[in-house]
């Protein structure tokens, strides 16, 4: 009984720390990628719609800050882990795409 008593305390290792939110992880790139391919949808489907550069641009940034946005709401309220961090990757991910359509789009 205290050899299970000693084995136990001694092979435990208490409670694990919450899972760190690093700059550059898997979750980090999913958000860049997710939120260029919606900037770029959406820019797309504005463009054929008739839209101008402009308006598209605008649209797509809106839906591109709105899925971000949502994704954290969504974490937060459903046990997810909401993160400051994986908003920026929206952003760059959405600023990239941007880019790339205003090279497309001449």
């Amino acid at each position: 009984m205290r050899f299970a008593l000693v084995f136990s305390l001694w092979t435990h290792q208490g409670p694990s720390a919450p899972p760190r939110d690093a700059w550059f992880a898997r979750d980090k790139l999913l958000h860049f990628t997710a939120s260029a391919l919606v900037q770029g949808a959406a820019h797309s489907a504005l463009r054929a719609n008739g839209r101008t550069y402009g308006e598209a641009s605008r649209g797509a940034a809106l839906a591109t800050v709105t899925v971000g946005i949502g994704k954290e709401v969504w974490d937060r309220f459903r046990g997810g882990d909401p993160s400051a961090k994986d908003l920026a990757w929206d952003a760059v991910g959405g600023l990239s795409a941007g880019v790339v359509v205003r090279q497309v789009d001449r």
